[in-house]
């Protein structure tokens, strides 16, 4: 069989399709949607060559109309995770020992089918499953998609031609080899994206995986398999199972063979899963790889300099753009007491205009929060903040779960800057604001960084340089991602590698070769061409 050093294509950004009206892209998407709407599935186990329906199922609605049903799924007992584990086991030599160029060519494919006739369906499925607006749908389900596809197949050639140096004596090789044991996958409901990547890139570097999706993002999971299956992937690579978490992963982390997780989800079930690793690590065949994406509190500062225009449209995409549920979304603000003036007219003026209802309506910037207990939480604190002294909502504060999980845009004013909303992680629409007086500018930046357990993204707005590079440094370690003059969302890959550390996770940079890298063990070969026939060294003579 023919050899070569293979140049794969050049990874470049999906370019984001506008939806505007009388584009071709709105009307397939629309079609798309009323076709899902107005249907049901059915999504089994995915476990080796099987679908197994177990028929103990659960249905799936729609968070913006909670009563329409759009299918169903089966929920996996401990056998069936057994299972799942040994599909793995055994698919993981054939996988492993496929050259890369294979494995690369069906991840470029499965990009490529997004890119193309799955795109209606895959964001049609994420605006009904997620109730995501069509743009957000757009830049996560297809967008992002095919970027971690396609980047993480160049970052994985940069990996393997990261090689040591040799010499005319001897000839050192590194090879990347996946990890001995299988990997386990947990993702969220939040973005169809992370839910494709985590068990793709670990796959992609030759490990086989146990991929347990949200119960909330099962819809749209059923396309990423779907995808996956037409790409080629092989049976038992990836397993996927639904069920009681709490089951799984106990399932998942009993066995032996268990190498690694790849997670994305809340900060307190991370840290069980952590300890509970710790107590098994005496009967792991290997050190286990623990990579995860948890929470955020994340911030917006604006110095006395900022532009108040750019800082209120900025913290209304921030806050607000998909119901606030994006782990980056901002939820506290720290605005000079000069500036909030001008800021809070821009509130005035563009608040009122936020129209919410069903992600099918294209006027809609805001729809649903993606299920009862989201809802019954903001609705606490929302109710909270109406009765204790030190808080104001000024802004939204209404919600209705008749028909859909809505909750409206909310704007929280505090005086006390250690106020619940300040600190406590809500993923939710929910914004606070605590203002400051000018000279304390040094003292925020400070506050900022005592106030939360999390570092995962935060921005400055500041046309004062000075300030700027003075907010860097003092919040340095308070966002994995910071961003100067934007949002703290929407990170994109190649562009942006993304996560965060302290009780925001591990900080392995989702969208570069730094998260593939955790996805592989190094083998280190030396061979040399004239080998020594005498013990003695020329010091002995």
């Amino acid at each position: 069989m023919p050899k070569g050093f293979f140049n794969v294509p050049k990874a470049i950004n999906e370019p984001v399709k506008s939806y505007a009206p009388g584009t071709p892209e709105r009307e397939k998407v629309l079609v798309a949607y009323k076709e899902l709407w107005n249907s049901s599935i059915e999504v089994p186990l995915y476990i080796g060559n099987q679908e197994i329906k177990t028929g103990n199922t659960r249905t799936m609605s729609a968070p913006h109309h909670h009563k329409h049903v759009v299918g169903t799924y089966h929920l996996a007992e401990k056998q069936h995770i057994e299972l799942a584990i040994t599909s793995a086991l055994d698919a993981r030599t054939a996988w492993a020992n496929l050259a890369w160029e294979h494995r690369a060519a069906i991840f470029l494919k499965a990009a490529e089918l997004i890119a193309g006739p799955y795109r209606a369906k895959i964001n049609a499925a994420t605006m009904i499953a997620q109730s995501k607006t069509i743009h957000q749908a757009e830049i996560d389900a297809a967008c992002e998609l095919i970027d971690f596809l396609r980047f993480n197949v160049e970052f994985m050639t940069q990996i393997y031609k990261d090689q040591p140096t040799s010499d005319s004596q001897f000839w050192n090789k590194v090879e990347y080899r996946p990890l001995e044991g299988f990997v386990y996958a947990v993702t969220p409901f939040n973005f169809t994206a992370i839910a494709a990547n985590l068990p793709a890139s670990a796959a992609m570097m030759g490990n086989t995986v146990v991929w347990k999706p949200s119960d909330s993002q099962v819809f749209s999971a059923k396309v990423i398999i779907d995808i996956f299956k037409e790409a080629g992937l092989p049976n038992g690579v990836i397993n996927v199972v639904f069920g009681d978490p709490v089951m799984i992963t106990d399932t998942v982390l009993a066995n032996p063979d268990f190498a690694g997780i790849h997670y994305t989800g809340s900060t307190f079930v991370f840290k069980e899963i952590w300890s509970k690793i710790g107590s098994n690590i005496h009967y792991y065949k290997t050190y286990p790889r623990i990579v995860g994406e948890t929470g955020g509190k994340d911030f917006i500062i604006a110095h006395p300099s900022a532009n108040p225009k750019q800082v209120a449209a900025n913290a209304i995409r921030g806050a607000f753009e998909f119901q606030g549920q994006k782990c980056s979304a901002a939820s506290r603000a720290y605005f000079p007491k000069s500036l909030w003036p001008a800021i809070k007219a821009e509130f005035d003026k563009e608040i009122p205009t936020i129209k919410m209802g069903s992600p099918e309506d294209m006027s809609n910037f805001f729809t649903a929060v993606i299920h009862e207990g989201s809802f019954d939480k903001l609705a606490y604190y929302i109710e909270q903040a109406k009765h204790d002294a030190d808080a104001e909502i000024i802004y939204g504060g209404g919600y209705d779960k008749s028909v859909g999980y809505f909750v409206e845009p909310t704007i929280i004013l505090t005086t006390n800057p250690k106020y619940k909303t300040m600190e406590t992680e809500l993923f939710g629409p929910v914004l606070t604001v605590y203002i400051y007086e000018d000279k304390d500018w040094k003292n925020t930046l400070q506050l900022i960084d005592e106030t939360s357990e999390y570092a995962l993204t935060g921005a400055v707005f500041s046309e004062d340089r000075y300030a700027i590079e003075e907010a860097a440094k003092a919040l340095e370690n308070s966002a994995g991602n910071f961003y100067i003059n934007d949002k703290p969302t929407g990170a994109v890959v190649g562009n942006q590698p993304f996560g965060g550390a302290r009780a925001s996770g591990t900080n392995d940079k989702a969208g570069s070769a730094q998260n593939l890298l955790r996805w592989v063990s190094p083998r280190t070969i030396k061979e040399t061409f004239v080998t020594p026939v005498d013990y003695r060294y020329p010091f002995l003579k």
